[in-house]
């Protein structure tokens, strides 16, 4: 823990004006006592869950009836059930603000920009929800999209949350067997595509995987083409059952928006597990309970209000995407970004934040770290005076990145480090704008989390690291798994290691500050000597190094024990030799301790990466063990396995 002053504190002025504070106001008069600090706030929301949720409700102008009770069998996890006698419906708490202002904006690379008001929005939607019920679309029908992040995406979203119909999306460079690993199992009515992409200044044509994949899904009663390439209608002459968008809902006139008011826990979105080890999980989220936990993340923890300009750097198939596009909710204009991030350079999302004056700059900590290692510095070359926040995830945020921050992007931002998943489509732990930010920690847990970290028998440590856990019931828990009737897949993966509490899978630790830091997730953790120790401990030491482009870090079997083997992609013209192995022990010893020290390293020219930019410390120790990849499809470089095959360094 650092004992130097925090990296930043907001201003007593920019407390006052925070929504997390008139929050916390109301919260004091609905309780009749004071609460002096956020851990007061706190630890209310989680002794006091009617009550708290209760006020989000009122708060965020949640549209609905939200009948007389707040939270039935609230000792049960999973069981409990937030607002059960609610009718409201998502897309009709994100539509509804007239006029020209801007609700999206988006740039596809730096070849496509187009702007949709409030109006556009609404009409497009109007013109879509139109037509996926002449198609026969239904509550609880499944839409698919194999999109960009784009705004015809949100527009069909929208349309297709309206009806009551279920969504489900992924970015359009996975693979056919990908695809159909996701849509084949949720058999969906309509599925959305584009005619191509932009990436890295290059169109990318997708019609044939489109072909494909639509042959191997019975269940279409329409195949739906976007045009992003200018090539729409001739990608679905080419696609049996087809048609372009645009042709498609000619023949609709905009009218209003007709919102089917469901239970709170009617389905909404369908997210998939993104990880290497199977089929995906097709993790189920319903309408009430993502959209509560977004408006309270957005208003109280992002500090979001009206007018704001907020962006996300993710993809359709990263649950940051669904989290992106509720800040219509808090009447945001989404500025959507679709292509490289470093193309033509590593400036263009600061271009883009400076031409749009963005409030909210949201991406990865991988793309923060690779800022800073291309050397640049946006403090010098860019204004970026409209950004409040700079939020990252994805991956722990290095210490040497909080810095870099503040350092070499802009010195009085809010950086809020958080930390949750695709099972919550939310947050655990994220930022605290009333709070100061302490080099490396993220700042809290959210409200109405009962966050805690616990050893391995189920007793709260501090400043000891253990399991990531959730003690109570929150909105946002899963309505379950599809295709698992019993739930017994969804108890296994959440309710198993300890009864009646959700154990989240990271490796995390409380600090002094009450913030937290994520070591890692708990199926990636080592074990050498019966010792656990996190993967970020690791590449929180080597990829300072300016020998070292990136790293993997995984626990090999040996001689009845686990040694630690780390994996290099060294920067160009850097080659591994005895010194360099040294410094690299060296730095590991002294900047996290003796049992973090690799027994071996390895150079490698690549590292595979799931479609969101995740390394998989899985698969590779899957393929270093000789057993197979069951899921390929999901990583954006699968090639890049072949690398770790065989090894003779790891053969003794």
């Amino acid at each position: 823990m650092t004992t130097e002053p925090p990296l930043w504190t907001p201003s007593a002025e920019r407390i006052a004006a925070l929504p997390l504070t008139a929050f916390r106001v109301e919260a004091e008069r609905r309780a009749g006592r004071e609460f002096a600090s956020y851990g007061d706030l706190h630890a209310w929301s989680v002794a006091a869950p009617e009550a708290f949720w209760d006020l989000v409700w009122d708060f965020c102008g949640v549209v609905g009836d939200k009948g007389g009770t707040v939270l039935a069998d609230g000792d049960r996890m999973p069981g409990a059930a937030f607002f059960p006698e609610a009718r409201l419906n998502y897309a009709e708490n994100l539509l509804g603000r007239a006029g020209k202002g801007e609700a999206i904006v988006f740039r596809g690379e730096d070849k496509v920009e187009r702007r949709l008001t409030w109006a556009e929005l609404e009409a497009l939607v109007s013109r879509l929800q139109q037509l996926f019920a002449s198609l026969g679309v239904k509550a609880g029908d499944r839409v698919a999209a194999m999109m960009p992040n784009m705004a015809e995406t949100v527009a069909a979203m929208l349309a297709t949350a309206a009806l009551g119909a279920v969504w489900s999306s992924c970015s359009p460079d996975f693979g056919e067997q990908g695809v159909l690993d996701r849509f084949g199992q949720i058999e969906p009515a309509v599925f959305i595509v584009p005619d191509g992409y932009w990436y890295n200044g290059k169109a990318i044509e997708v019609g044939d995987k489109v072909a494909a994949v639509a042959a191997k899904l019975p269940t279409l009663k329409k195949v739906l083409v976007v045009d992003y390439l200018g090539t729409a209608q001739d990608v679905a002459a080419g696609i049996t059952g087809a048609e372009a968008l645009e042709d498609a809902i000619r023949p609709f006139a905009v009218g209003k928006v007709r919102f089917e008011r469901l239970p709170f826990s009617h389905p909404l979105f369908i997210l998939f597990s993104s990880g290497t080890t199977g089929i995906p999980k097709c993790i189920v989220h319903s309408a009430g309970g993502t959209l509560l936990q977004h408006v309270k993340e957005h208003r109280l923890h992002a500090g979001l209000v009206e007018g704001d300009r907020f962006f996300y750097f993710t993809t359709c198939g990263w649950m940051m995407w669904n989290w992106l596009v509720s800040g219509l909710a808090s009447g945001a204009t989404l500025l959507l970004y679709d292509g490289s991030p470093f193309y033509p350079d590593g400036n263009v999302l600061f271009d883009y934040a400076d031409a749009e004056k963005m409030t909210y700059f949201g991406t990865s900590a991988k793309f923060i770290d690779s800022v800073r290692k291309a050397g640049l510095r946006p403090i010098d070359s860019h204004d970026l005076s409209t950004v409040r926040t700079i939020s990252s995830t994805g991956s722990p945020l290095s210490p040497q990145d909080f810095r870099f921050v503040y350092d070499g992007i802009r010195k009085d931002v809010h950086l809020a480090s958080i930390s949750g998943g695709t099972d919550i489509v939310s947050c655990f732990v994220l930022g605290v704008p009333t709070e100061p930010v302490w080099e490396g920690e993220i700042q809290g847990a959210g409200l109405g989390m009962a966050v805690d970290v616990w050893d391995d028998e189920g007793r709260p440590v501090r400043q000891e690291k253990g399991e990531l856990v959730c003690t109570k019931p929150f909105p946002a828990m899963p309505i379950g798994f599809w295709n698992d009737a019993d739930g017994a897949k969804y108890r296994a993966a959440y309710f198993e290691r300890f009864d009646n509490v959700w154990c989240h899978g990271d490796f995390a630790e409380w600090t002094a500050h009450g913030g937290i830091v994520i070591h890692g997730r708990s199926d990636t953790t080592l074990n050498p000597g019966g010792v656990r120790i996190g993967t970020a401990e690791i590449y929180n030491q080597v990829e300072q190094m300016p020998e070292i482009a990136e790293a993997l870090c995984i626990g090999q079997d040996f001689d009845d024990d686990v040694r630690v083997v780390l994996f290099v992609r060294l920067a160009p013209g850097v080659k591994l030799d005895e010194a360099l192995e040294k410094k690299i022990r060296t730095r590991i010893r002294t900047g996290a301790s003796p049992r973090h020290v690799p027994a071996r390293i390895v150079a490698v020219t690549d590292i595979p990466r799931t479609k969101s930019g995740k390394i998989t410390e899985l698969a590779v120790r899957d393929i270093v063990h000789g057993r197979p990849v069951k899921n390929k499809e999901a990583l954006a470089n699968p090639e890049a396995l072949d690398l770790f095959k065989d090894l003779p360094q790891l053969a003794s």
